[in-house]
This record gives C-alpha cells, sequence and structure tokens, in this order.
C-alpha cells in the first residue's frame, strides 16, 4: 500500500502534472449560452489568463536549467558526509535505485540509470579494503523479471568486477528507503557488524539517514552522484530542456518523501 501511495506522490508533486493542471484550467472547455454574461465572461477570461501564465512559469521554471540546480543544490547540501578516512567499515550498505529491470531483463545486460555512481563508488570502497562486506539492498519491483532486482544485480556486478562473492550480502526484500535500513539493520544485527557507512546518491542522503536514526541504527553516510552547480546557470539557463524536467520533478519527489517519511515516523533528524 505505501509503495503505491509513493507512486500517487510521483504524481501529485510533478512540476509537469502542476503545469498541464493550469493549462488546463486555462482552457475555456464551454461557450456560455446567455449573451448578457459578459462582465462574468470577462472575470473568467481573466483568471483562465491567470492560471495560463501560470502554467507556463511553472513548466518554464522546472524545465530550465535554475529549477533543477537551484533545488538538486539545496538537497544535496542538506547534510555531510561522515565517511573517516581511518576507518575500516565492517560494512557498507549500498541503497538500491540504480537499475531498470525490465530493460536489464530484456536485453540480458545491466540497465542502469543515472544514479550508476552508487554502485561505482561502493565497489571503490571494497577495492580499497575501506569496507569488509557490501549489503547491497533492493528488492524486485516486477515480479515478472527475478533475478533481475537491485540487490541480484548490483550484487553480480560487484562479483564481476572482482569482489570476492563471500563479501557481498544481498537484501532482496527491501522496496523502499526505510525497508533499506530496517533489512540492513538486521542483518548488520546478525553479522555483529558495527561500524557501517551508507552510500547513496547526495539529494537522498539525508531521508536516508534519517530512516536509520528513527530505527536507532547509528551509521556513517557517504554522500556521491553530485549534481547541481554552486554557481547559478546564466541566461543560457533559462532555455527549456525535457531532461532538466524530468530532474526536477526527482528533486520535488524527494522533497515530498522527506516530509511523507517524517509524517509516517519513518524518518527523523539526526540533528539534535
Amino acid at each position: 500500500m505505501f509503495f503505491f501511495l509513493s507512486k500517487l506522490l510521483d504524481v501529485a508533486f510533478s512540476p509537469f502534472s502542476w503545469g498541464l493542471v493550469l493549462l488546463a484550467l486555462a482552457v475555456p472547455w464551454r461557450t456560455r449560452a446567455r449573451a448578457g454574461a459578459r462582465a462574468r465572461a470577462t472575470r473568467g477570461l481573466r483568471r483562465r489568463r491567470a492560471f495560463g501564465i501560470a502554467g507556463f512559469v511553472v513548466l518554464l521554471v522546472a524545465s530550465s536549467q535554475w529549477g533543477p540546480n537551484t533545488i538538486g543544490w539545496s538537497l544535496e547540501h542538506a547534510t555531510t558526509s561522515t565517511l573517516r578516512s581511518d576507518v575500516t567499515y565492517d560494512a557498507v550498505v549500498l541503497l538500491g535505485g540504480v537499475v531498470d529491470e525490465e530493460v536489464s531483463a530484456r536485453s540480458g545486460q545491466p540497465a542502469y540509470n543515472e544514479n550508476v555512481e552508487r554502485v561505482l563508488m561502493t565497489y571503490r570502497l571494497m577495492r580499497d579494503n575501506k569496507a569488509k562486506y557490501a549489503i547491497v539492498s533492493g528488492g524486485t519491483l516486477d515480479k515478472r523479471f527475478p533475478g533481475f532486482g537491485e540487490a541480484d544485480l548490483l550484487g553480480r556486478q560487484l562479483e564481476e568486477w572482482g569482489i570476492a562473492k563471500d563479501r557481498i550480502i544481498l537484501d532482496p526484500l527491501a522496496l523502499n528507503t526505510r525497508e533499506n535500513a530496517l533489512y540492513a539493520q538486521r542483518i548488520a544485527k546478525e553479522r555483529g557488524f558495527e561500524r557501517v557507512v551508507i552510500l547513496t546518491s547526495a539529494f537522498h542522503m539525508l531521508r536516508a539517514e534519517e530512516c536509520f536514526v528513527a530505527i536507532g541504527m547509528k551509521v556513517d553516510t557517504y554522500a556521491v552522484d553530485y549534481r547541481a552547480h554552486e554557481r547559478s546557470p546564466g541566461l543560457s539557463g533559462w532555455l527549456p530542456r525535457a531532461g532538466n524536467l524530468a530532474t526536477t520533478t526527482a528533486m520535488t519527489r524527494e522533497i515530498a518523501g522527506r516530509w511523507v517519511y517524517r509524517a509516517q515516523g519513518y524518518g527523523k533528524s539526526a540533528r539534535p
């Protein structure tokens, strides 16, 4: 049920959806039958014009570089990495959100999205012996493709890159960030892991960290996959691009996710 609701939130908090709704409200869907309603028609025209302008502005800002860069910078720097260079961790927890299951299953090749730095940097920690084990967390969202979920594919990828199989612990059950934390905690208790670092994209790190805090598990954090620039784009940054719209949607979805998790008690601030 929670997974279904999260998909509804994807639509509800999408700037693309907002823009479409506002533009739809700007359309005169019916013609007034009575000729004496000029005053009301004028008010209706002004209202539709306001909706139209608002819809245009929302879509312009969301599809420009200004929108995703501004929101992304605030998300990525809402927390800092606490990875310690002088520590060899018992485990690094690789949070899912990297794999396209259907494309991977149908093509027979791993298909990764823009979050691929998560698995790359996990490999680097394992290669450099900064972590003894990797807990690869992520279940299969589409039951038509068993064996192609996050944990299965990413675990095989680490193994193909030379990480010993007995150093890779799969969590094929977690379907969201809260479950990532719960199952990682269970594995850590079973294995006696005390020093654990979680690794995920910078824009997602605060929500992930708050999930571990909420269940009382102390972890260090390693944020990767930074995308936003400190300097704001110039005038050319206002040029609309479909890719920018997708990024803005992902960023607003992350903000909504933080609110929902906190409201549900799934996330708790690590700050006093």
